[in-house]
């Protein structure tokens, strides 16, 4: 994927991001992620039923990183099970840490290859991805 697209894929995620919306719904289970070193704050709405990732929204202020890397995720994880969100989560990682990892499952994602040159804006890409984890792991206590 070549630098232009994928600063467009960055910045129509951030102009137009998929699922920004705020949820009572007592069914999604709520988790905030924030940075403490600059404004980013969001809190992620996860549906879960039968193991099935069924929805995800979310709502906050965040960078054009963050809100976009939390758009993306969404879009690659709805109807997905949990094992695969984690699966998914584990390869995004490894590809910001300069791991190996399965480029097929990212999609889109793929845009955030290089921010690995730029490690303050890792911890932007990665924070919708830490909040998920959170809330996966909270659905498993659960049971």
């Amino acid at each position: 994927m070549d630098e232009e697209t994928k600063r467009e894929i960055i910045m129509e995620h951030y102009s137009n991001p998929k699922n920004r919306i705020r949820t009572n719904d007592p069914n999604y289970l709520k988790v905030n992620t924030s940075n403490s070193s600059c404004i980013d704050n969001l809190d992620i709405y996860l549906k879960i039923k039968d193991n099935i990732i069924e929805d995800i929204v979310f709502e906050g202020e965040a960078c054009a990183i963050s809100i976009s890397s939390t758009s993306i995720m969404i879009t690659n994880l709805i109807g997905k099970t949990v094992d695969e969100a984690y699966n998914y989560i584990a390869n995004f990682e490894a590809m910001l840490n300069e791991k190996e990892y399965d480029k097929t499952l990212l999609k889109e994602a793929l845009c955030y290859d290089n921010l690995y040159k730029q490690s303050n804006r890792k911890t932007c890409a990665f924070l919708p991805y830490k909040g998920l984890k959170e809330a996966l792991d909270d659905y498993k206590k659960r049971g």
